[in-house]
């Protein structure tokens, strides 16, 4: 991806700060601050509210970076997609040139202030977690394989891990379980989005399962994926992290997210596509009640423990 191709683009207004901001991809930021957050608070070792309030800002802010650099890559082909155009590069509000310093330079910072603000493993992971994203994901598998999601969602999967490291200063079971959970979350998640915008992908040239395989093995992939993700999120209920509570969320979301993806098996591939994409569409957002509603009873569970009320007692 070169500036040179976007660099005659008519800026149709001038920036404001909520452009910038849509450029750090707020939706996914929240994302990445919950499930730290959870991670930080889930840890073993009391943390002071000042240092874990900075924790969290600076590894907000890492994610952020992420948003804005992939946002500079991946400018040509935001342009095409009907679910991207309007962000602030495609749409002529930002140059792309500007999106890459402004992701370096929260990058560098959140990775330095993380680091002097909790210990030196914690700012080198957020650091890898940054390159994973732009490098591995954005710049290499989102266009060179339909396992692109599938192995790019472990960047994702990272921030309970960095949340917890910036606490304890090492790893431990219990992160590797919250990192785990995203990661097979990712899959269903994201091929369920595929599915109801699969012309974004076609257009795009981008290889994902719906593109490469289509959508009969996509939705093979989502029930199998859903299958496992069941098993790890059923298993972690005896963990560390886990308890009554936890387990009692997933058993339910786990029953409703199953029935979801059997839902998508069964579709009938000469059904109607308003049939289809209410079906896809509804399992998408339901995917994203079932990891937030997983990691909010990690929170509570950890809340509680100190009363010895949270896990198995």
């Amino acid at each position: 991806m070169s500036d040179v191709s976007f660099n005659s683009t008519i800026r149709e207004g001038e920036a404001g700060f909520g452009d910038y901001f849509a450029l750090l991809k707020p939706r996914v930021m929240s994302l990445v601050v919950f499930t730290a957050l959870v991670g930080l608070l889930a840890a073993p070792v009391p943390v002071h509210p000042v240092i874990g309030f900075c924790a969290i800002l600076f590894i907000a802010i890492g994610g952020g970076a992420s948003g804005a650099l992939n946002m500079w890559w991946d400018a040509d082909i935001d342009r095409i997609m009907k679910r991207t155009r309007n962000r602030p590069i495609p749409s002529g509000k930002i140059e792309p040139g500007e999106a890459r310093t402004l992701g370096l330079a929260l990058a560098g910072l959140s990775v330095v202030m993380l680091s002097l603000a909790t210990n030196l493993y914690a700012g080198a992971f957020l650091a890898f977690t940054i390159f994973f994203y732009v490098v591995i994901y954005s710049m290499w598998l989102k266009r060179a394989t339909p396992q692109n999601i599938v192995i790019g969602g472990a960047a994702g999967a990272f921030p309970p891990a960095i949340g917890w490291v910036a606490a304890t200063g090492s790893l431990a079971i219990e992160p590797v379980l919250m990192f785990a959970l995203i990661l097979m979350w990712t899959p269903p998640h994201f091929w369920a989005l595929a599915l109801f915008m699969r012309s974004d992908y076609d257009d795009a040239g981008v290889p994902m399962l719906t593109v490469t395989h289509g959508r009969r093995a996509t939705r093979v992939h989502i029930l199998v994926y859903t299958v496992l993700l069941a098993i790890l999120s059923l298993g972690a209920a005896f963990s560390g992290i886990g308890g009554v509570i936890y387990l009692s969320v997933a058993i339910v979301m786990n029953a409703l997210f199953l029935r979801g993806a059997l839902r998508i098996w069964r579709r009938d591939e000469d059904a109607s596509e308003a049939d289809n994409f209410a079906t896809e569409r509804s399992f998408f957002k339901l995917s994203l009640l079932y990891l937030f509603l997983h990691f909010g009873a990690i929170l509570v569970e950890s809340l509680l423990k100190p009363y010895g009320l949270g896990g198995w007692g």
